[in-house]
């Protein structure tokens, strides 16, 4: 029964937490690329979660799977307020500095860097500073970069809510355990045994007459 159980748990083992770990890093990286701050900070946060649920589901600890679900929900709210930061909804805008705490102009580094895209930076006589970023021209840009940003947002959520229900299951499992161990644990202690007789068996002497 133990090594059936055992089995369960480890065919259960949610698979798609490596792949959130990459995706993590991936993003992770290009958001340096671009000092966007905030995201920066965000995306540190998520791959430690990470690292705790994987730690959680190999030990077999389902409190660290379920602060992995909880976090898991912030995530998804964290990707939608990016989804909608990029496509300027509810009197966001994608110039702001909100990425960069206000700290930077820095935008995404998707901005100048997409695919198909041609960066130019204009002479020092089209204007008398050349500190500001309009005199860097992007263009030819088969994408543009908010909507690679919303990409990247929307594959986020995809894995959060795969990995959500995967945590749950495990969850679910590592409970059933528990109390199918407590169950047999019971039983054990319960155990009935039914009185014994003493064999007490009198010998009489036995003549043979000849």
């Amino acid at each position: 029964l133990v090594s059936i159980i055992n089995g369960l748990i480890n065919d259960t083992r949610p698979l798609n937490l490596p792949q959130c770990h990459l995706a993590a890093l991936e993003r992770q990286i290009f958001d340096f690329l671009g000092y966007q701050w905030a995201p920066i900070l965000a995306n540190f946060l998520h791959i430690i979660v990470i690292i705790l649920g994987l730690f959680g589901t190999i030990q077999y600890r389902p409190r660290y799977i379920v602060v992995y679900s909880i976090w898991t929900a912030l995530w998804v709210a964290w990707n939608v307020f990016i989804f909608c930061f990029y496509l300027e909804v509810g009197g966001l805008s994608k110039d702001s500095d909100l990425m960069t705490f206000n700290i930077s102009m820095h935008r995404s580094w998707w901005r100048e860097h997409g695919p198909g895209c041609v960066r130019k930076e204009l002479t020092a006589s089209a204007s008398k500073s050349l500190d500001d970023r309009t005199y860097i021209s992007v263009t030819g840009c088969i994408v543009d970069f908010q909507y690679l940003e919303v990409i990247h947002s929307s594959f986020q959520i995809l894995l959060s809510l795969v990995g959500f229900v995967y945590a749950c299951y495990v969850v679910s499992v590592f409970t059933e355990e528990e109390d199918s161990f407590d169950f047999i644990g019971g039983l054990d202690s319960f155990t009935c045994h039914a009185p014994q007789k003493p064999s007490h068996v009198q010998l009489t002497p036995v003549y043979l007459s000849k």
